[in-house]
């Protein structure tokens, strides 16, 4: 008992080092790569959510249309669907060096579509994009802009994020360095990407889209976001192991199955992302839970949004984790529990396969 609490003890020491240092960023390829998606009318991107910064790319980039870059994404998307997350896991691949853009880390993180795509091809394009625009220039007059919106963010949604209940709730301590960026040009699309570079830790990307409050005319943020990406750092390293995925691969195929229309509209086409995506969204309902955050508007909309989106067995869920939470002595990480998580669901899935049979009768 002694060597758990001290286990534990250390890994939020650790965690609390390495997570202190998490800060709100702009990054000038996140939204270059925005812009593009939203000058070539990608749908996720062109909504004009963010206000007057809106306005700003129509003006600016709306002469660019038929630009090479701006058709070439229009076919890719047509034939590969790139789209959603595969817009910012380019742009976290793309570095800015003396004016000219460059790919950084593995190119087989650029998957998904990517793939098919002729890379240094798409990269001439761009770059020819950014000269041809003055991207630079439009990016550095919006300077101003970005700082007020990531104070905006500090203040609105920082307070609600404790980096130490992670390390203290999965036992085990984050191996990547986690960072936040506001996509100013992303609307109500929020992305989890990640990337590796040598010699580095591996690093996730939480990429915040930028909402204006039409009532207020100030941006809209969710802590709930926040608090569910940084869940997927310490989640989905456990379905990589290959005795949990064996354990919980059938059930989680069942379950995409049952909820495919739902899963697919949200981009989430593999039952491994299901399953990930279901641990997460439970161990939110745990993290409000512990820290205060949970009041009747708030419960009554994480449930409507679990339900719209298809996750109909959170709340199974949510009670398997509170056994975990409760039981630490047993169970050390939620990697000791993971077994459990899959009876959960199996059991799930018997219930639900006897209602209806019942049903029928």
């Amino acid at each position: 008992m002694k060597r758990i609490i001290l286990l534990i003890i250390v890994v939020v020491a650790v965690a609390m080092s390495t997570t202190a240092a998490i800060k709100v960023e702009v990054s000038e390829t996140v939204e270059l790569m925005g812009i593009l998606a939203h000058t070539a009318d990608y749908s996720a991107y062109n909504a004009n959510l963010a206000g007057e910064y809106s306005k700003d790319i129509d003006a600016w980039f709306a002469p660019y249309k038929q630009h090479k870059a701006v058709v070439l994404s229009q076919d890719i998307r047509e034939k590969y669907g790139i789209g959603y997350e595969r817009v910012s896991n380019m742009a976290i691949h793309l570095d800015i060096e003396k004016g000219k853009l460059k790919l950084i880390g593995e190119r087989s993180e650029l998957n998904n579509g990517w793939e098919n795509v002729d890379l240094d091809d798409f990269v001439d394009k761009l770059n020819q994009f950014y000269k041809d625009t003055r991207f630079h220039e439009f990016f550095e007059q919006h300077r101003a802009f970005y700082e007020e919106g990531i104070k905006s963010y500090e203040t609105d949604v920082m307070p609600y994020f404790h980096p130490e209940w992670y390390a203290r709730f999965y036992g085990t301590e984050a191996t990547e360095q986690f960072r936040i960026v506001i996509g100013f040009a992303h609307g109500d699309t929020n992305n989890g990407v990640s990337r590796q570079l040598q010699g580095q830790p591996r690093e996730v990307f939480s990429i915040m889209g930028y909402v204006i409050n039409p009532n207020t005319g100030k941006p809209r943020w969710d802590a709930a976001i926040l608090i569910h990406e940084f869940n997927h750092s310490f989640v989905n390293p456990l379905l990589d192991k290959a005795a949990n995925s064996a354990l919980i691969e059938k059930v989680g195929q069942k379950l995409f199955q049952w909820s495919q229309p739902e899963m697919q509209n949200q981009a989430y086409n593999e039952w491994s992302i299901v399953i990930n995506e279901s641990i997460v969204r439970a161990a939110v309902f745990i993290y409000m839970k512990d820290n205060g955050l949970i009041n009747k508007g708030t419960l009554n909309f994480l449930f409507y949004e679990t339900w719209r989106r298809g996750f109909r067995w959170t709340p199974e869920l949510i009670e398997a984790l509170q056994t975990y939470a409760n039981n630490r002595d047993k169970y050390p990480t939620l990697n000791d529990y993971y077994p459990e998580i899959a009876r959960c669901l199996e059991q799930y899935v018997i219930t639900e396969s006897t209602r209806l049979q019942n049903a029928l009768k």
